[in-house]
């Protein structure tokens, strides 16, 4: 395993979830594969503990599922279950900007708080790696700046709790759209591509307009699924 400092078990143990987190998300481990703490030990060359300590993380967030007296399996999610993901989405996207008409201290004016236009114009640039990715159809590229991009601005709500859930949230759909959106040839002109737009529209603490591009947004992914789901 890779790293500069020494070696620690919570080092190993968070290679081991991040390489795993990576193969899932990349749509290598499919669904419903199986696997043992002692099989992923033995194949990172590793003691069991902080495997089972990492397997444990992963499916704490959605992105294995532990299978009792017989390991950890990635899930094999279905068009429902991505539905009701974005559901729980939406319900805690609309909370965050409901912030922005009830005079939430994340969004003062430029002129009261101008690290809050520096931090819209961080994540914007984020967003702007998420459309890029987008438009040029790679999907694992577009996946690590879709997750910073929410991350990062989920972060402005100083809610770390908030942030975390809508984190694991957006972690589970991924995990769930990946395995439909690999049997695309071509993924170019196929996938959202709005990130800046929603920014945009927060920085104008226009409450509204953001809904509107995270909803169009969901149902663009939604229709997707449905129609690879469908043949």
């Amino acid at each position: 395993m890779p790293g500069n400092g020494p070696v620690t078990r919570s080092t190993l143990r968070q290679q081991i979830a991040d390489a795993l987190r990576d193969e899932v998300l990349a749509g290598r481990l499919r669904p419903g594969r199986a696997f043992t703490v002692k099989e992923i030990a033995e194949q990172y060359g590793v003691s069991a503990t902080p495997v089972r300590e990492a397997l444990v993380n992963l499916s704490a967030q959605g992105i294995l599922e532990a299978d009792q007296h017989r390991g950890f399996r990635v899930p094999d999610y279905c068009i429902a279950d991505f539905r009701n993901m974005i559901e729980a989405r939406t319900l805690v996207t609309d909370g965050m900007f409901q912030a922005l008409t009830s005079g939430h201290p994340a969004f003062r004016t430029p002129v009261e708080d101008p690290l809050t236009t520096a931090a819209l114009t961080t994540v914007r640039r984020r967003g702007e790696e998420a459309q890029r990715a987008a438009t040029a159809g790679d999907l694992t590229i577009l996946i690590g700046y879709d997750l910073r991009f929410w991350r990062e601005l989920s972060a402005l709500f100083g809610n770390p709790y908030l942030g975390d859930f809508l984190h694991r949230l957006r972690v589970q759909s991924w995990v769930c759209a990946v395995q439909h959106l690999l049997r695309l040839p071509d993924l170019r002109g196929r996938l959202w591509a709005g990130h800046t737009d929603l920014v945009d529209a927060l920085a104008r603490r226009e409450t509204e307009t953001a809904r509107s591009v995270v909803a169009a947004a969901n149902a663009h992914s939604l229709a997707l699924l449905e129609q690879l789901t469908n043949g």
